[in-house]
């Protein structure tokens, strides 16, 4: 795989990951055909940032889980109105980790 095209696309998508992360990623992709180099600029990442707004105007309903694809949290958030505010709070800090987290899952599949 060029190391051009790798660096660019690690430039340019480095906000949907943790730092600790990107090295992982680049490695792999560095390593990979071109054919799956394809499939990865396709892959739908979720916005840190968006899931952070969401989590702060309707975390409460767990919106914000439903989001980044943790349905069974969003519904336990749901159904206790984010944790009686605690779970919300706790959210709104964790939230984009999370949603991080969620974006490098789905993009390990197409690496391995």
């Amino acid at each position: 795989m060029d190391s051009q095209k790798v660096d660019m696309y690690i430039v340019t998508n480095a906000k949907y990951f943790q730092g600790h992360q990107i090295a992982q990623i680049r490695e792999r992709m560095l390593n990979m055909d071109d054919s799956k180099f394809t499939m990865i600029q396709t892959i739908p990442l979720k916005e840190p940032s968006t899931a952070l707004l969401i989590s702060i105007f309707l975390g409460a309903y767990g919106i914000d889980r439903f989001y980044i694809g943790h349905t069974g949290m969003g519904i336990g958030k749901l159904l206790t109105c984010g944790g009686l505010g605690i779970w919300t709070i706790v959210d709104w800090f964790q939230i984009q980790n999370a949603t991080r987290d969620v974006n490098f899952e789905k993009i390990q599949h197409y690496l391995y």
